[in-house]
């Protein structure tokens, strides 16, 4: 067991904190993080943490406020009793889909999620998987960004053997498709789709060659799987043999769950950065794994000062 360690948790994911404790072979910290009548949120940590370096797991997921204020509150409760230094742990950072100024008028949320961050008093960021990679260049403190992709491709290596075919979903997620594709020995192939609006999306063809292959859509998430499902009518239209998805952050708003069901999907893979529902729980079509490893193995390395880098693959 690391000596010095502190593992602490909001609401948003306590099964991920209890899997990354059990990892680091530590119980995770005693906090109380509930309401007042009135919706207020009310923080108060039970134990020690003068001069620990502390790690605060918590994902920005729905409901996104409510977490990300019961974390800036963490954070401060923390900073005010000592702690020797504060990480947090955000498996899905929220607000990332914001991260430019796409329309006149708007706001730029990761970076107001970030500044908020850096204002309350964090030392450093561990993530997974951002929406942007340049959201890294909003803070001005350190930002382990690490990706799910080792977990992914060890599921993907056992299941799907033969015949496989990475799909990017849209132009954007290329790149992450291509290091995807890579890691397999998988050839690629792209969506070419044109978004009318916010959650709506329009497929319109596939470039490249999917025809009697199994193809497997990447993409980091997946919300009101509008986009996914879509892809998927298309690639079965173009002849693909067998249509999975992979993504990290399983948001799964709205519509996404009856869609997925509804679709040629024959199997969703997913990780546990976002807590699942009792309804997600029971979709026969999604398979969840955990990071817990992962981010168990990162936090280790961060607390004992030595090299990250091996997990940014």
């Amino acid at each position: 067991m690391p000596e010095g360690i502190q593992l602490f948790t909001g609401n948003s994911n306590r099964a991920l904190a209890k899997e990354i404790a059990d990892v680091l072979k530590i119980k995770v910290g005693d906090a109380t993080v509930s309401n007042f009548s009135d919706g207020e949120i009310m923080v108060q940590i039970n134990e020690n943490v003068r001069g620990s370096d502390v790690f605060v797991v918590q994902s920005t997921c729905t409901p996104v406020n409510n977490n990300l204020m019961e974390l800036l509150l963490m954070i401060d409760a923390l900073r005010r009793a000592s702690a020797g230094r504060i990480t947090a742990v955000m498996p899905y950072y929220g607000y990332a889909r914001q991260d430019r100024k796409a329309a006149p008028r708007v706001p730029i949320s990761a970076r107001l999620v970030s500044d908020l961050l850096e204002a309350v008093g964090i030392d450093r960021v561990l993530t997974i998987d951002l929406h942007a990679g340049q959201i890294q260049g909003f803070f001005d403190i350190p930002v382990d960004h690490l990706y799910s992709s080792p977990v992914l491709v060890e599921y993907v290596k056992k299941e799907y053997r033969n015949g496989l075919v990475i799909v990017s979903p849209d132009a954007g997620g290329v790149e992450r498709a291509r290091a995807f594709a890579k890691r397999l020995n998988a050839s690629l192939a792209i969506i070419d789709k044109r978004r009318e609006r916010a959650n709506v999306s329009q497929v319109m063809h596939v470039i490249g060659e999917v025809e009697g292959m199994d193809a497997i859509l990447f993409d980091d998430m997946i919300d009101t799987a509008g986009t996914i499902t879509h892809a998927a009518a298309a690639l079965k239209e173009s002849g693909a043999n067998k249509v999975i998805a992979a993504c990290s952050h399983a948001v799964l708003s709205g519509p996404a769950l009856d869609r997925i069901n509804e679709s040629p999907l024959e199997e969703v893979i997913v990780t546990n950065t976002i807590r699942m529902d009792e309804k997600q729980q029971k979709c026969r079509k999604l398979k969840v794994l955990s990071v817990a490893s992962l981010l168990g193995e990162a936090i280790k390395n961060i607390h004992e000062e030595t090299s990250v880098s091996s997990l940014f693959i």
